[in-house]
């Protein structure tokens, strides 16, 4: 039986880092998590259109700084930085903190960094695949777009594997489908990864994704 591991996970303090950066009191691990997973599902949903790629949260005493990376940035911004002011009221609504107390926390929401490279992003390539496959999208050819995007934007290799009813069938099967080199192996090799199912008319289909960058 193989041993399967998740290519980031195994990449922590290599060449990694984490996306949650700080130090919890003790009895207050637990709700720092619960709060950044709070935070993470709230942004997926709101920046959804903006190609949110990754969300990294940091904390101090008096604040909770969170930094987005997404691919279109000035959706997140909005005119004269409306959206950014009006995600920081939610999140600050989310997390019951008082924005106009002096000696509370605050959010701080200032730092958008954009994705130049979206088509060697594993989790923009799977979020398009979905959404091709909802469309009822031919999926051999959803995803020879997606791998030659990605190698035409400079990936060194793409790695795709779906499973589940494949294009509504009867039997659930598994495709694995690859362009390039993608050496899950090595730890010094750039290996972007992200799964996600599909849910289709007929079912699920799981979709998972390895893009070896430069």
């Amino acid at each position: 039986m193989g041993q399967k591991v998740n290519p980031i996970g195994f990449r922590l303090g290599i060449i990694f880092g984490w996306k949650s950066r700080w130090f919890a009191p003790k009895g207050e691990y637990v709700t720092y998590m619960l709060e950044d997973k709070k935070i993470r599902e709230f942004l997926e949903k709101q920046l959804e259109s903006a190609g949110l790629v990754d969300v990294e949260i940091e904390r101090s005493v008096k604040s909770i700084k969170v930094r987005l990376h997404v691919a279109r940035p000035g959706v997140v911004i909005g005119r004269g930085g409306s959206n950014l002011e009006l995600l920081k009221k939610q999140l600050s609504h989310l997390l019951h903190i008082n924005p106009n107390d002096p000696k509370g926390q605050k959010i701080v929401l200032d730092d958008i960094v954009e994705v130049k490279d979206a088509d060697t992003s594993a989790k923009l390539i799977v979020k398009r695949i979905i959404e091709q496959l909802n469309k009822r999208f031919p999926h051999r050819k959803a995803i020879n777009q997606a791998m030659e995007r990605a190698m035409g934007s400079g990936a060194k290799g793409v790695k795709i594997v779906l499973s589940g009813r494949i294009g509504g069938a009867e039997i659930g099967r598994r495709e694995k489908y690859s362009q390039g080199t993608v050496p899950t192996q090595t730890l010094r090799s750039n290996i972007d990864y992200y799964e996600e199912p599909a849910k289709t008319k007929s079912g699920y289909v799981g979709i998972k994704v390895w893009v070896c960058k430069k």
